[in-house]
């Protein structure tokens, strides 16, 4: 498909067609143990993910859609729950320490 035909973004369907992962075993993307470690079944899963054209696409229509089972765009769905932790808690902010910037004397 030419990238004119084609957009990578996730409210876009296509890119579903063009993922790595279709027509293999989908039993690999959900992982009864959501970990990453060598050897299991989360990380033949990822090795898949990682070979794909579109696993940014995949991975922010996790993200955007709360996606919480499988491997999607090679991300663990503790992996994801980490990143929307990480992009919707507000930064703390932090004040002068006591006795600095301090108006009285």
């Amino acid at each position: 498909m030419t990238s004119s035909s084609f957009s990578g973004h996730p409210t876009n369907p296509a890119w579903r067609d063009q993922a790595a992962c279709a027509g293999e075993d989908p039993e690999i993307f959900f992982p009864l143990v959501d970990l990453s470690a060598p050897g299991t079944e989360a990380s033949l899963a990822r090795a898949v993910c990682r070979r794909c054209p579109v696993i940014i696409a995949c991975r922010t229509w996790a993200l955007d859609h709360g996606e919480d089972d499988g491997i999607w765009g090679a991300t663990t769905a503790a992996q994801r729950r980490a990143i929307r932790r990480a992009t919707t808690d507000p930064v703390p902010v932090v004040g002068p320490r006591r006795g600095e910037g301090s108006e009285r004397d």
